[in-house]
């Protein structure tokens, strides 16, 4: 099989010093400036972030990918930049942390695929030092291809001509975003607020464009060549899942959801479909059930109310069908779930066990599944603790940490864990995953304390 062709397209890569810089504000207006000016604009976010890019995707109006080098591997990236060469006017790939943070860092992304770099500085209480952060950034690796600054949070006219003042050679000065409330996007826990929760979201987006849109960093970038593909790179997805029925949550409750995972359930042969625990009273005819995560904490009491949704998830489990849960979807399916405030509900109680949420982080990094059909590559980002007498039929396995990975419950057809697995990482584990068909290792690890 000959190679697909290369593909140009103009590109840029936003990222930051650190977190908390404004890297999706930056990234969000410069995809809506973009927009209102007729272009076809593909945003990716970097890393395994659920909800930078459902800001992402309101500015753009077209559906965000993660891009991830572990995760997801450099081939699956490579196919993704690709494709969306191909009828983009505009990629715009968003960092995640700083930019030499992690291994594999957002540095690595944008160095594989030769994607010019800016950098989006938070600078309150900074002045001409701007230039010696911008001199570290472009020169931490030699020949690094980062072209410029972008100023967030300027207080004044004299707060920028300090910032320009120290700007080395051989590094842009772009412009600036003034310090202004009307740009912030809202927080909480988990990170951004979903695009679908802020009101104004829209307002926000068009308030930051306007202000990108006087800036240097404006500008379309020049074209960078999208490599051909190797088809060999990319073998035909077997259709393990031909003809199932997979219904899927999808709502406020539950809402982490990658497009790219999506992508490959249909691939497999699926048949996807949506229902609300929020707010339907019954499952649309399914084979199996996929709970993802999101923040069913925050709905507690709706959840306990939906008597007749949960009823019907628990005569789907009962009846043998193969369930699959992640993060929130796992807290669902105990007993109960308690609040930070200490507000308790009445969960399914389709597993034994509690779950309670903490004021600190308690699960962080990526994992491996080591199921025998292939090894399922994971993400873990929790607050919450559960306390349960179920054996671990799997526990993950850290990439850079012996301690024990998070763990796997099996009951019947349903898998349950607080990772967030990368479907492409292996098709033929996943198909497992929602035909209940999961090879058991000999002996499950013994399980009580606290997870």
């Amino acid at each position: 099989m000959s190679a697909l062709p290369s593909f140009n397209c103009p590109a840029l890569f936003i990222s930051a010093p650190g977190s908390n810089h404004g890297k999706t504000t930056v990234t969000a207006a410069l995809a809506r400036w973009h927009r209102d000016q007729g272009r076809k604009v593909r945003v990716f976010k970097t890393g395994p972030d659920f909800l930078d890019p459902t800001i992402l995707e309101r500015a753009s109006g077209n559906t965000v990918y993660q891009l991830d080098l572990w995760l997801m591997g450099a081939a699956e990236c490579r196919r993704l930049l690709h494709e969306a060469a191909q009828d983009a006017d505009l990629i715009l790939i968003e960092g995640v942390m700083g930019l030499f943070d992690g291994e594999p860092c957002s540095a690595d992304l944008a160095e594989l695929f030769k994607l010019p770099v800016v950098a989006v500085v938070d600078v309150a209480g900074v002045a001409q030092t701007l230039g010696a952060i911008a001199y570290g950034l472009a020169h931490y690796r030699p020949g690094f291809p980062l072209i410029g600054v972008l100023a967030n949070g300027v207080a004044s006219p004299r707060h920028e001509e300090m910032l320009r003042q120290g700007m080395p050679h051989g590094v842009d000065y772009l412009g600036s975003m003034p310090r202004n409330l009307q740009f912030k996007l809202p927080e909480r826990h988990l990170g951004l607020v979903p695009a679908a929760e802020v009101a104004d979201l829209d307002q926000r987006i068009a308030a930051a464009a306007a202000v990108i849109g006087q800036t240097e960093l404006s500008r379309l970038p020049a074209p960078v060549e999208f490599a051909a593909i190797d088809p060999q790179e990319h073998p035909p997805v077997p259709r393990l899942l031909q003809g199932q029925r997979i219904a899927i949550a999808r709502d406020a409750a539950f809402s982490f959801l990658y497009p790219g995972n999506l992508d490959l359930l249909r691939q497999l042969g699926a048949q996807l479909t949506y229902f609300s625990p929020l707010r339907d009273a019954r499952l649309p005819p399914a084979d199996s059930v996929y709970l993802p995560g999101g923040y069913p904490e925050l709905h507690l009491q709706e959840l306990q109310n939906n008597a007749a949704m949960k009823q019907a998830l628990r005569d789907h489990c009962a009846a043998g069908k193969p369930l699959y849960a992640e993060c929130g979807g796992l807290l669902y399916l105990l007993e109960s779930l308690t609040d930070k405030n200490g507000a308790r509900a009445r969960m399914l109680g389709i597993l034994s066990g509690r779950a309670v949420m903490q004021r600190r982080l308690q699960g962080l990094g990526y994992q491996t599944i080591p199921f025998a059909e292939g090894a399922l590559r994971c993400h873990t980002f929790h607050y919450s603790t559960t306390v349960t007498a179920m054996a671990a039929a799997f526990t993950g396995e850290r990439l850079y940490d012996t301690s024990a990975g998070e763990r796997v419950y099996r009951s019947r057809g349903v898998t349950a864990t607080y990772l967030h697995a990368c479907f492409a990482s292996s098709p033929q584990a996943t198909a497992a995953l929602f035909t209940g068909k999961i090879a058991m290792p000999e002996q499950a690890h013994e399980e009580g304390a606290p997870a």
